[in-house]
């Protein structure tokens, strides 16, 4: 069986896509449909953008979904037997899956970006990603400062981002190298995804996400919120709304796949985070990336 996968924020990268659009016609045409949702041409960015223009949250994540969704759209080879997509990548895989049309996918994606993009605003804060330290000593240090700090994508044994206030990550990372972290990275994001500093924007999304029509999927999606397959379009909704503030549990639904038959993996969209992570999951693991 083989497995679909979707990256999320941080995998951007100037001269995204330019391939797909120099060399398919197809893909041009999503390009552009692409820049008529969204009113602007988010092209000239992906293609030609520096890393500062790239990392605006209301910018990566259109960029991202769009670079994703149609390198599994021109290149991919038949339905996968399942999809996963991480955080922002999920959108992808439900495209991928017949879930979403491409479109209200698009314009779901747009929502999300500005909601969260005004969410940092009103709350400056960042990401930090925690190496070679033991999961559940990173949930319980966060869990014991006075500030708003959680563990936010659980992404590979062995690695854990942190999301939060300045103020929090600055504690939780004096904390962790007290208990014996040795690394813990600042990422380059906008704000703390994944954590309660999210709420803001969670309302308005719900709002987009309950107008749009979810088709039941020709196969199964696992989904960030509960690691487990989903095939309910009502059920589908809700993780995705629940999603923007809880963690990512990436570990447990690659884990979940593998178990379920999962014996091949592709990633479609920019750079290969995932594969990286597959990797760390399980070695034996085969993988791949197409963009």
């Amino acid at each position: 069986m083989i497995g679909y996968l979707f990256p999320g924020q941080g995998a951007q990268f100037s001269g995204m896509g330019k391939g797909l659009y120099d060399t398919q016609s197809a893909a041009r045409k999503l390009f552009q449909q692409a820049n008529d949702i969204l009113g602007f041409n988010i092209t000239d960015i992906m293609f030609g953008g520096t890393e500062e223009d790239l990392k605006a949250t209301d910018v990566t994540q259109p960029a991202v979904f769009i670079h994703s969704t149609v390198a599994y759209t021109i290149l991919s080879n038949g339905m996968p037997d399942m999809v996963a997509g991480h955080s922002l990548g999920e959108f992808s895989a439900l495209v991928a899956c017949g879930a979403l049309r491409f479109e209200d996918a698009l314009l779901l994606v747009a929502t999300r970006a500005h909601a969260m993009q005004r969410a940092c605003e009103l709350n400056p804060s960042g990401m930090a990603v925690v190496l070679g330290f033991d999961d559940e000593q990173t949930k319980a240090i966060c869990a014991s400062i006075d500030e708003v700090v959680v563990a936010a994508n659980f992404n590979a044994p062995g690695q854990l981002v942190i999301s939060g206030t300045f103020k929090g990550l600055e504690l939780a990372t004096e904390a962790l190298k007290t208990a014996g972290a040795k690394r813990i990275l600042p990422l380059k994001v906008g704000g703390a995804f994944h954590s309660p500093l999210m709420l803001p924007a969670k309302e308005e999304l719900a709002a987009a996400i309950k107008k749009t029509t979810i088709h039941n999927p020709q196969c199964p999606i696992y989904q960030n919120y509960t690691a487990l397959p989903a095939i309910d379009p009502a059920i589908i909704k809700q993780n995705l709304i629940e999603q923007l503030t809880a963690p990512v549990l990436w570990t447990k639904s690659v884990q979940n796949m593998i178990a379920d038959g999962a014996a091949e993996f592709v990633e479609f969209g920019p750079g290969e985070v995932l594969q990286g992570l597959i990797k760390k999951i399980d070695m034996k693991a085969s993988v791949s990336s197409i963009s």
